[in-house]
């Protein structure tokens, strides 16, 4: 079995790469040359706004005051795609700072990587169909134990906890790319924005060679 190792950057926005899960199964039930291929993600954060209020602020409000008139018709978008994916799309709750949960998914990534991407599904089927913050402490740790994260609660009590890494990521993996997902394959190949299962496909392939 061959090992594809993905390094991903990402933020709480939608992305239209949502099925990354049925496309790692295709590759990794698919031969390539006698190996299988295994691809490993760990996920890396990127902060689209560092100031954002800790509090939270209106979802709906935020994406009116940044998109104005085109937030409509991007809805619409979002919610037919989520829909062709057997998804509601929920525009209701709040949005804002989002460092704790980035924090709570390197916590995660310390107890294997199956368990990190586990947290991450949790996390973006509660804030975009479910309507939660991801800013909310008991969110956070609902969606820990759902996947089996230990010692969740006891870990975010501490504000200094995880900070020093989620900033050392940001500056390895963020700091020279304008926008999410970014995703890095075996160290060599690049990946932006959302991106059809095709080219995912044919990436892992590549790599896997």
């Amino acid at each position: 079995m061959r090992l594809v190792s993905v390094q991903k950057c990402f933020s709480f926005v939608f992305q239209k790469d949502s099925k990354i899960g049925s496309i790692m199964a295709q590759s990794s039930g698919s031969n390539t040359g006698k190996k299988l291929i295994r691809i490993d993600i760990k996920w890396h954060p990127f902060f689209l706004d560092p100031s954002a209020p800790k509090e939270g602020v209106s979802k709906r409000e935020y994406y009116e005051k940044k998109f104005g008139s085109r937030t409509q018709v991007l809805l619409a978008q979002i919610t037919e795609i989520f829909r062709n994916v057997g998804l509601e799309y929920d525009m209701s709750g709040l949005t804002g700072n989002t460092l704790d949960s980035h924090r709570l998914i390197y916590f995660a990534g310390k107890q294997g990587l199956d368990k990190q991407h586990a947290l991450v599904e949790e996390l973006y089927l509660g804030y975009f169909t479910q309507g939660k913050y991801i800013g909310d402490r008991e969110f956070l740790l609902e969606s820990a134990r759902k996947v089996g994260v230990e010692g969740a609660a006891e870990f975010l009590e501490n504000p200094n906890k995880g900070v020093k890494e989620v900033n050392e990521d940001l500056q390895k993996y963020s700091a020279n790319i304008s926008g999410v997902p970014n995703y890095v394959i075996n160290g060599k190949q690049q990946l932006s924005g959302g991106q059809p299962p095709e080219v995912f496909l044919r990436a892992f392939h590549v790599a896997a060679k």
